[in-house]
């Protein structure tokens, strides 16, 4: 059992509450960073003189080389060390003897293991927000091909007023906008360094944590060495922002299931990214948009965990925190492959235009249009509500939609119809016509398609 802190102890670890101390399992995917660190640690630590040139570039070399036979295969982490760190260290000072026992100089696991996430977590809000660029991409391009592509815009899962398929589109742009937004938010408040902060009161050692922090491409060391250790809000608030993303990708999977059902048929989903069902020869299921609906609660409960772990530590570290890691991982790589997956399926689906703008007219969607014809005509709004809702019923009695109802079957409802009244409630009128900032008319779509492009060329 390869350990770091031997010393005090006179007898040896009980073998399961080694086990269950020990996090090797899930932290080895820290090498990268663990040495990341180290490396600008020692080089710091030269700088200050407090390791010599040779001290340093025997640590590096050593550092370098460990990584490298990992990544090739030439050596393997094992449940043989209680964690990264000690795996490197241990494996350090084999290679290289004496001078490896001094990568270890004014620093502390606390402040290591707090660099360690830190630097995992940056990498993933970077990496996060290529993949909603991504799919941002792939939305934009899907707005631009369907500002006339006809269909009814729902309240309550109900029919209610036409929109066009860019303006549905254009509403998830608007939620994964925000999302892109929030992993720069995020990256710009998380980004500085705790190593140096020691264990929780920082060290008696010169360390110059100015310079440190600039190699690690921080923003700049942490101002407080007690919260450098036990802060995890970043990890909370990426885990957050990755809920929403879920919370968001979920919507949209619920509806991408509601169109590709047989009763709606919006959609067809492509062969790849579709089951079949193993007794009915008939089924197309979308499982990939079922799964992300699905996973999303396993994210949300990788944030609720944290925010109870977190609740009712006190200052400074407490191995509590050791259970920031496994659940934040498994979210980060949910997110990250529902975010790839969803983005492959969009890309290949297809819409049914003719059944999509059939389901706008045969749904009253025109209704409000209606009764905005009638008020322009001289009727007081509430009547003129009330004088649509009998059209409606009748609508439905004979059924049929508002425009395949004959001018005489208009004016018997109410004597103020007029042959005009056909154009006026067409669904391109009544999409057309709404040309407000954020409407669904095609000019103001085309401004909101050209907004959102310049946003993600920025």
């Amino acid at each position: 059992m390869a350990q770091l802190w031997g010393g005090r102890f006179t007898k040896a670890t009980d073998d399961l509450v080694y086990h269950f101390n020990a996090s090797i399992s899930f932290d080895k995917r820290f090498l990268d960073q663990d040495i990341e660190g180290s490396i600008a640690h020692v080089v710091m630590l030269e700088k200050q003189q407090i390791l010599t040139e040779e001290e340093k570039d025997a640590i590096v070399k050593g550092l370098t080389g460990i990584r490298e036979d990992v990544h090739a295969g030439k050596l393997t982490i094992t449940d043989e060390y209680e964690d990264v760190h000690s795996f490197v260290e241990a494996n350090l000072i084999d290679r290289i003897g004496d001078a490896g026992k001094k990568l270890h100089t004014g620093r502390s696991r606390n402040d290591q293991v707090a660099l360690d996430m830190k630097l995992y977590t940056r990498e993933q809000v970077e990496a996060t927000e290529e993949k909603l660029k991504d799919l941002l991409k792939t939305l934009l391009s899907m707005m631009e091909e369907h500002t006339e592509t006809y269909m009814p815009g729902f309240t309550h899962l109900q029919k209610a007023q036409p929109i066009t398929l860019a303006h549905h589109l254009g509403a998830y742009f608007e939620m994964f906008k925000r999302d892109l937004l929030r992993m720069r938010d995020i990256y710009k408040r998380m980004n500085y360094c705790p190593l140096g902060a020691g264990a929780l009161a920082g060290t008696t050692y010169p360390l110059d944590r100015v310079y440190t922090a600039s190699l690690l491409g921080f923003e700049g060391p942490t101002l407080n060495s007690m919260d450098s250790v036990s802060d995890r809000d970043y990890l909370i608030e990426f885990l957050n922002a990755l809920s929403l993303i879920m919370m968001h990708l979920s919507r949209f999977s619920e509806e991408i299931i509601i169109w590709n059902s047989n009763e709606y048929r919006f959609v067809e989903i492509d062969d790849a990214f579709s089951t079949g069902s193993s007794i009915m020869p008939q089924k197309k299921n979308p499982d990939i948009a079922e799964l992300v609906r699905g996973k999303t609660g396993r994210v949300y409960g990788a944030l609720m965990a944290l925010l109870t772990t977190m609740k009712g530590i006190p200052l400074a570290y407490n191995k509590d925190m050791q259970e920031d890691k496994e659940m934040a991982f498994d979210a980060m790589d949910t997110v990250s492959d529902c975010l790839t997956l969803f983005d492959g399926m969009l890309r290949t689906m297809s819409f049914r235009k003719d059944v999509m703008e059939k389901s706008a007219m045969n749904g009253f969607t025109n209704a409000t249009d209606a009764a905005d014809y009638l008020v322009k005509k001289g009727v007081p709004f509430r009547d003129a509500h009330s004088i649509i809702g009998r059209l409606v019923l009748s609508c439905i009695e004979k059924n049929k939609a508002i425009d395949e109802m004959d001018i005489s079957e208009l004016k018997a409802i109410s004597d103020v119809f007029d042959e005009d009244v056909y154009e006026a409630i067409s669904l391109k009128t009544c999409v057309e016509k709404r040309l407000t900032i954020g409407a669904p008319g095609k000019s103001a779509m085309l401004h909101a398609i050209e907004e959102n492009r310049k946003f993600l060329e920025a």
